[in-house]
């Protein structure tokens, strides 16, 4: 390896001081770091930023998150062009994406650049907001589309269809649309089951159906998911991966399917989703 980008969660206590042990490690082992312009001022390290549109494909072998899973979902979106493996450091709460513990780092990286590792590939989903013929956004998520309903407004009918085939209207607060990775997020509080990352599927999920039609269905990961929306009132909206959001009205479409783009992670050697699963049910 020859160069890594960091992306620190710059809301974090320990992120600068982890930024100053990462760049002393890689200039003892001849590697570069970089670090995008904005994050790398908020840390303190302004002289490794760097602007991204300057960073083309293949000129990173690596990027190491410094956050938790909040984090490494953005971070991944934002740097799924780069095409390269990702290290998820976690600085918060179990997580099912972050890879390493702060005092793991350092040898995990020794492993990194040993290439004692693997790679955990991961699809995204990728949503499009239609009214009638015409796209009025577009997104991609690591974890899981949600069409819901505003704070105060009362709650929403959803004509939902797979593959043009018509499922049911959910009477419903919501519907949440859930790749595996995203099957342990709110698709789970939702009532929905945890499904291994391994898998090419899709969930869909109501939130607080109003009807005896209330279980998740599991569809192949090569389905399309249409969501049409029947409210009167103006307060409906998409939110995808918690972080971005887009207004709906009366007859919008919302439509879902596996993304030809793919996320891949850092693992080192034995990692299992099911022990990281066992650690997050002690923990609650």
């Amino acid at each position: 390896m020859k160069r890594l980008l960091i992306w620190p969660n710059t809301d974090k206590d320990q992120v600068r001081g982890l930024t100053g042990r990462i760049s002393k490690w890689a200039t003892d082992h001849g590697i570069d770091i970089i670090i995008p312009t904005a994050l790398a001022e908020a840390v303190g390290y302004p002289d490794l930023g760097q602007d991204l549109d300057h960073v083309p494909e293949g000129s990173v072998d690596g990027i190491i998150v410094l956050g938790g899973d909040g984090t490494l979902l953005h971070a991944a979106k934002a740097l799924a062009h780069l095409n390269c493996p990702i290290l998820g450091v976690n600085l918060g709460h179990l997580g099912f994406l972050t890879e390493v513990e702060v005092p793991d780092l350092l040898p995990a990286l020794t492993a990194m650049v040993n290439n004692q590792y693997d790679i955990d590939q991961r699809h995204l989903l990728t949503a499009r907001v239609m009214r009638g013929h015409r796209e009025l956004a577009h997104f991609e998520a690591m974890n899981d589309v949600v069409v819901t309903k505003g704070p105060f407004a009362r709650l929403i009918n959803l004509e939902t269809f797979v593959d043009d085939a018509y499922v049911t209207t959910y009477p419903a607060d919501g519907l949440i649309v859930a790749s595996p990775t995203g099957s342990t997020a709110y698709s789970l509080s939702a009532g929905g089951p945890i499904l291994s990352p391994a898998l090419s599927v899709m969930v869909v999920t109501p939130i607080c159906p109003h009807s005896f039609f209330d279980r998740s269905i599991v569809i192949n990961g090569d389905q399309q998911v249409k969501i049409r929306v029947r409210a009167m009132h103006r307060d409906t909206l998409v939110t995808v991966d918690g972080q971005e959001t887009y207004p709906l009205v009366d007859g919008d479409e919302v439509l879902v399917e596996t993304s030809p783009t793919t996320i891949r992670l850092f693992r080192r050697p034995g990692w299992s989703f099911f022990q990281v699963l066992r650690g997050w049910r002690k923990g609650h």
